[in-house]
């Protein structure tokens, strides 16, 4: 007499196979980073865009973004030394030709 064993699947596998109907899909959770500031500025550095960094304290630089990292930006100005900026400091900063353009407000670019 041979002894048989009855083979059953586990549970688990079952549970994979059968279709989900309560489940709704979940949601993807947004990047945390998107890129989109590298690109701006990688875009200005390459057109060597004059542009005018307003600070938190009210004051306004104006010169060509030469280099960036994750927390500074270097600018290099025509009228004095170039400025390494730390990007906290930074309130918004916009293009210089937005600025003789029109009187009124430019458009922002936020960095916090």
């Amino acid at each position: 007499m041979v002894n048989r064993k009855l083979i059953r699947p586990s549970l688990s596998e079952i549970k994979d196979q059968m279709p989900r109907y309560n489940a709704a899909p979940r949601k993807r959770v947004p990047p945390d980073v998107t890129n989109a500031e590298n690109y701006y500025y990688i875009k200005q550095m390459a057109a060597k865009t004059p542009m005018v960094v307003k600070l938190i304290d009210g004051e306004e630089i104006r010169g060509v973004i030469e280099w960036y990292d994750r927390s500074c930006i270097k600018v290099h100005r025509q009228d004095g030394p170039n400025l390494l900026i730390l990007k906290h400091v930074i309130k918004y900063m916009y293009k210089q030709n937005e600025d003789q353009d029109s009187d009124q407000e430019p458009d922002d670019v936020d960095l916090e």
